[in-house]
């Protein structure tokens, strides 16, 4: 395993809930990353770690290849992969990312 590939599964094993985006959460840098943090702080989340893709070009093409997903942002909870800002859109209309992030213990 890369090392890209270890700081990857290390990061999303330990850490509730992980988000690969373009940017920062006080600062994305594209608008589907821009969506996945108002769903997320719109279900309460408060133990949210964010890696910005764009700082490093092995990490952004290594999340694709951990994921086999073609897209950023993606979502990591509980170790498990979400997936995109389209599929957040889609839980959070359903209430199950709520769900998902209050079991894990993401809004407490």
């Amino acid at each position: 395993m890369s090392d890209v590939q270890e700081f990857i599964r290390e990061t999303v094993t330990q850490h509730p809930v992980v988000l690969f985006m373009k940017g920062t959460a006080q600062f994305p840098q594209c608008g589907f990353s821009g969506k996945a943090i108002q769903l997320l702080k719109s279900c309460g989340v408060k133990k949210l770690v964010t890696v910005n893709v764009l700082d490093d070009d092995e990490v952004r093409q290594g999340i694709k290849e951990f994921s086999n997903w073609p897209t950023i942002p993606q979502l990591y909870v509980g170790g498990e992969f979400v997936g995109g800002s389209d599929i957040l859109g889609q839980m959070h209309e359903s209430g199950e990312l709520k769900s998902l992030l209050d079991g894990v213990g993401a809004t407490a």
